[in-house]
């Protein structure tokens, strides 16, 4: 929501190994204090990074593995700016009087080369650039005015400009989120049409629209991004969920596209913004801003395990349970992110988005604060520029990633800005103002966070957790099995990552968690798909308990319940020998889980009993029983040394 009518960590480990951000190569460097960043030409910012990125842990990195944080802006306009009654070529029904003819904001006051020496000027090195599904179906020109700036443009569509506003940002250094900000052509967020990744169209489409513009930018190594969706909300009669398993389920519908993003081009990174709204924000009714929440007990595993983003979005005028209306219709008296107290500020942050960022558990990976922003000259709400301030901190402190609201905008023939939260804006003639000429009270901030300490350099590789949830239908993330027929029909089925292999499971909510720490190399074998005893030749590890285990050899990747019975186990072939005991991990009456490593902190299965193998074992097999109504949920697992 822009302003238009949207586990804590330790204090230990904010600090910990923070390095200043380097575009050079080899070791991480130590902070340099400056008041602005650096401006690197485009060439300059091309030699910092290679792409395509990919992550470690909570980091971004690029194709040399060294850390690339998204020090970022949105250039909108693509996403549409009419307002949703009367000509939408007139300036009055457009956010702030600037239409954008559904195209990035300026082109028509300033050549696209000046707007990226702007940027460059900013000290950001990617840009997030919205787009509407509306813009990828208009087949028809943009006006010649519109593009008054850039006469090169005439006669393009909306997409053919966007096509040349990618080009010129990759070539001259930038990284390029894409990001579905709308469904129709008309400026968000609030009861407008675009409330959900279906709205207004079905996931189905929606998916198609995404494919499209993946391939469409494939061979491009800068665009390196998929932002799914912005701000998905509340519609006039229903809430967005994460988990239920319906047309609403956030959650499974990211899963879905991401994963079939990644198959078309495994170089993308998945950005998957949270809920940024549910119920009806009234005081005595149930309403809030879930943001990324959810994630701490139901997280997203994708087939590439190195690609996942999550995001959010903090604005002054909003909070955890505030809409941010000002008037009428959704005032509550829950307070705004800029009534809290610095403390209070950063603990909700951390509950909200940041505790993401944990190392070492199901959820780990990095957040990008995909927006935050704040209106600047003319205007200083003390409030306002209070959270500004405190709210750079918390980024600053917490190294995070960021792209700001938004990079441009107009101004007006007095010199002053139509929009002022935009960065730069630019007159009629060209001419630009920035937020760092004087008279901006956000540059003193904004270059704050750009020269803060930056973990740099290259980032160690890490190990990951990731859950499988079969609650309501198939988790086959492992991208061999799905190029495969169905291996367990009528059943559900949980394929782990094929980089990873199967380390726990819930006793009841058909939960599992998969790892690849220590993971042996596979042997390019087929799986095998176990069902009955047969591999059960060296002792019953579980007497009178029915099992399923893997041949010798092979180690469990998958599994298969009906209703949440077990009925399948997956079993894949280790390239080297693998040690044959091992122990019984009995989950039938609490959890079992190590006190140490694999995704200790965190609970991949919330309320049921949890059994799960060390980060040096793999799972070899699984009892159950159908005696004393247990109904042939998992009971124990038996967890084998990997060496």
């Amino acid at each position: 929501m822009k302003r238009f009518a949207t586990r804590a960590l330790s204090a230990g480990a904010v600090l910990l190994s923070l390095l200043v951000w380097s575009t050079g190569t080899g070791a991480a460097t130590a902070p340099t204090a400056t008041a602005r960043p650096a401006v690197l030409t485009g060439r300059q910012l091309a030699d910092s990074w290679t792409g395509p990125l990919s992550t470690k842990g909570r980091y971004i990195v690029d194709a040399n593995g060294r850390r690339f944080k998204l020090m970022s802006g949105n250039w909108e306009g693509a996403q549409g700016t009419w307002t949703g009654s009367g000509d939408a070529d007139d300036p009055a029904n457009n956010a702030h009087g600037e239409p954008s003819y559904n195209m990035p904001l300026g082109l028509d006051r300033a050549p696209i080369a000046t707007i990226l020496a702007g940027f460059h000027s900013l000290g950001i090195n990617s840009i997030r650039l919205p787009f509407s599904n509306a813009l990828i179906h208009n087949t028809t020109p943009v006006p010649d005015a519109a593009v008054a700036a850039n006469p090169q443009l005439r006669g393009d569509t909306p997409l053919q400009v966007y096509d040349a506003v990618v080009a010129a940002l990759t070539g001259d250094g930038f990284a390029v989120i894409l990001n579905n900000h709308t469904t129709t052509a008309r400026w968000c967020c609030g009861l407008d049409g675009n409330e959900r990744w279906n709205s207004g169209q079905t996931t189905q489409q929606w998916e198609a629209d995404w494919l499209f513009m993946v391939r469409r930018y494939q061979s491009n190594k800068r665009v390196v991004g998929a932002d799914l969706r912005n701000e998905v909300r509340r519609d006039v009669t229903d809430d967005p969920n994460w988990g239920w398993g319906d047309a609403h389920d956030e959650n499974a519908a990211f899963e879905e596209a991401g994963n079939q993003i990644l198959r078309a081009d495994p170089d993308m990174l998945i950005i998957m913004e949270g809920i940024n709204w549910t119920g009806i924000p009234l005081n005595g009714l149930p309403h809030g801003r879930p943001m990324l929440t959810p994630v701490a007990t139901l997280s997203n595993t994708l087939i590439e395990s190195d690609k996942l983003v999550y995001s959010a979005h903090f604005y002054a005028y909003t909070g955890p349970a505030n809409s941010g209306a000002s008037s009428g219709l959704g005032v509550t008296s829950d307070p705004r992110y800029e009534d809290f107290t610095p403390a209070q500020l950063a603990q909700v942050v951390n509950q909200e988005a940041l505790f993401v960022t944990q190392s070492g558990q199901h959820f780990t990976a990095p957040v990008w604060v995909s927006e935050f922003g704040a209106a600047g000259r003319g205007e200083s709400d003390p409030k306002e520029v209070s959270w500004f301030d405190n709210f750079a901190d918390i980024l600053a402190a917490n190294d995070t990633d960021f792209a700001i609201w938004p990079l441009v905008g107009w101004t007006d023939s007095t010199g002053a800005p139509m929009d002022n939260w935009a960065m730069l804006s630019y007159d009629a003639k060209g001419k630009q103002l920035s937020v760092n000429d004087p008279g901006d009270w956000r540059a003193a901030d904004w270059n704050k966070l750009l020269t803060a300490p930056s973990l740099a350099g290259p980032v160690p590789d890490v190990n990951h957790w990731n859950m499988l949830d079969l609650d309501h239908a198939d988790y086959d993330v492992s991208a061999s099995m799905l190029a495969l027929p169905d291996w367990d029909s009528g059943a559900r089925k949980g394929a782990c990552p094929d980089t990873e292999r199967l380390v726990g499971l819930g006793r009841s909510s058909s939960r599992g968690l998969c790892t690849d720490a220590g993971e042996p190399a596979k042997s390019g074998a087929p799986n095998v798909v176990v069902t009955d005893e047969r591999y059960v030749t060296d002792g019953d590890w579980a007497a009178g308990y029915n099992k399923l285990q893997c041949p010798d050899g092979d180690f469990a990747v998958g599994y298969s319940v009906r209703s949440g019975a077990m009925s399948s186990l997956l079993c894949a072939p280790a390239a080297r020998a693998l040690p044959g005991g091992g122990r019984d991990v009995w989950f039938d009456h609490g959890d079992n889980r190590p006190g140490t490593g694999g995704s200790s902190s965190s609970d991949w299965a919330s309320e049921d009993y949890k059994g799960q193998c060390g980060d040096d074992e793999y799972v070899a097999g699984v009892a159950y029983t159908w005696q004393w109504v247990q109904e042939g949920v998992p009971d124990a697992l038996l967890c084998r040394p990997l060496s």
